[in-house]
């Protein structure tokens, strides 16, 4: 709410204090502002990551709130500001969360006028989001011995019940607290130690990795079943992104690879449900490729990476499979050359390609044989005449040029491209498998590398679990704490698929709620 001329104050020294301050306040975002602008729009070396990007305007909304609030304090605003800014996004309050509702009643209790009682004829409410404070708590488990008093036969007690960590400190639930905040909310060891010792509660990262570590051995059944699941199955997203990992002995880093493959049906209507696997491996060439994707001989949705095209080798043992390649990394090599200006030809490929994605976001989540048919009557024309284009531009543009190079690539890949255009289960890019990627990228920013190749391993088997979670819409704390507790008791022959994050139904909820959901 903006002051007026009757707000201000009229002593001249506190309008010279405002006005100093609100240059001061002016002259700070703006320099945000600056910032943001040279590592957008300036060199190379200057540009930030998304990341860091969506950091620096955290910061400038931070700066904006903060002036308009001392702007209000310095005016002597006593009006309540309005329930919702311009600008600013209010968020939406879940109806699980419990509702403590209080009265706030008049000062008056009677009428001014005729000293009648009041009574309530409407009310003003707001809802706001409070926080208590995570609780930590011990459980005491007590297994008493029973004896007879009438004979001596024998002593009776409970069996001890099984845990993660055998008569450890931890419950699954403070376990599953630990993996959560450090593979999904990217929060390494050393900081939970501090978050921990703030309670009064010493537990020192080597513990912490100590119960990963138990935990793991336990999860790597279920990210090894939902493997084979995925690879069953008749098309696959694929994508790798380094990982660091300490070189044991020598003090430094390597580079090793963290493999995913993914699946995600809902384009087209399939009913497979969606999941994420991540495989952890040392190298990224075609040897390994071929381990991650053993027979498989479905469809390979990927980027143009030479690693991957074994895959349709006519001797590959199990036979050839089908690859098709991503049209967002087609557009990508144009857009960098076109956002400079001045790139006729990089922004009419630009068109045609926005043009296909315009179809494919009219048909999606239709049946694959109308995908098909839409593909053929639409998209085709235009895929018949984009070829013939770009070979009659390539002589045309210096060899050099980043548009010759982006051009030079698609022609380049040019089969497996064009492949949407013969199955409607097929995607136009292969951004479903790349969005997976970006958590394993914040990952790597905040641990910067492994400590081994076994380090990697067990945050492969946790990021499956818990990326695969996030796409079925399920609390990964929720279903790690309920999993380990129901893992433990499971012979090595017992059957897990009731584990896995798409068939889990939390055993702690009871059967009615079940019931009710399912309705």
């Amino acid at each position: 709410m903006s002051a007026t001329a009757a707000d201000l104050p009229d002593d001249v020294a506190t309008l010279k204090a405002m006005v100093l301050a609100g240059l001061e306040r002016e002259a700070r975002m703006q320099h945000i502002i600056d910032q943001i602008t040279r590592t957008t729009f300036g060199k190379r070396s200057e540009k930030l990551s998304e990341d860091q990007l969506a950091l620096a305007f955290d910061d400038l909304d931070v700066a904006r709130a903060e002036l308009e609030a001392l702007g209000e304090q310095a005016a002597g605003q006593k009006k309540e500001r309005a329930r919702r800014e311009s600008g600013t996004a209010r968020a939406s309050l879940p109806a699980h969360l419990t509702r403590i509702e209080e009265v706030i009643l008049p000062d008056e209790k009677e009428c001014p006028c005729c000293g009648g009682a009041l009574h309530c004829i409407d009310s003003d409410i707001s809802s706001r989001l409070d926080v208590i404070p995570v609780q930590y708590r011990v459980i005491v488990t007590s297994r008493p011995r029973m004896a007879c008093r009438a004979c001596s036969e024998g002593v009776f007690q409970a069996p001890a019940p099984k845990h993660v960590v055998p008569g450890g400190l931890p419950t699954e639930a403070l376990i599953a607290d630990v993996l959560v905040k450090k593979y999904a909310d990217h929060m390494p060891f050393y900081r939970q130690a501090q978050a921990l010792r703030r309670q009064g509660i010493e537990v020192d990262r080597g513990t912490m990795c100590n119960w990963a570590g138990r935990a793991a051995a336990w999860l790597g059944r279920l990210t090894s079943r939902m493997k084979v699941d995925l690879l069953s199955g008749a098309r696959l997203f694929v994508d790798e992104t380094t990982a660091k990992v300490l070189a044991p002995g020598t003090g430094k880093v390597k580079t090793g690879y963290l493999w995913a493959i993914a699946r995600d049906d809902g384009a087209h209507g399939g009913t497979d449900p969606p999941a994420v696997a991540y495989t952890y491996m040392p190298g990224r060439g075609k040897v390994w490729a071929e381990k991650l994707l053993g027979e498989f001989t479905g469809i390979v949705q990927c980027d143009g990476y030479g690693a991957y095209k074994h895959i349709e080798a006519p001797d590959r043992e199990g036979g050839p499979g089908t690859l098709a390649f991503c049209w967002a990394h087609v557009r990508r090599g144009f857009f960098d050359n076109a956002k400079g200006g001045n790139a006729p030809v990089a922004d009419e490929a630009l068109r045609r390609i926005a043009s296909l994605y315009k179809i494919e976001a009219r048909i999606r989540g239709s049946s694959p044989e109308h995908r098909l048919a839409v593909r053929q009557a639409e998209s085709a024309p235009i895929i018949a005449d984009m070829r013939p284009w770009l070979e009659e531009m390539l002589p045309k543009l210096p060899r050099s040029s980043n548009t010759a190079e982006a051009i030079g690539y698609t022609l380049n890949h040019w089969k497996g491209l064009v492949r949407f255009l013969e199955d409607g289960r097929i995607e136009l890019d292969n951004n479903t498998v790349e969005r997976s990627i970006r958590p394993l990228t914040l990952q790597r920013k905040n641990a910067l590398f492994t400590g081994h190749d076994l380090g990697a391993e067990n945050w492969a088997t946790f990021a499956s679990l818990i990326e695969t979670c996030k796409l079925s819409g399920i609390n990964p704390q929720a279903y790690l704490t309920d999993v380990l507790a129901r893992i433990v008791l499971r012979g090595d022959a017992d059957p897990i698929d009731d584990l896995l994050p798409y068939n889990w139904l939390d055993s702690r909820t009871p059967v009615s709620t079940v019931i009710d959901q399912a309705a």
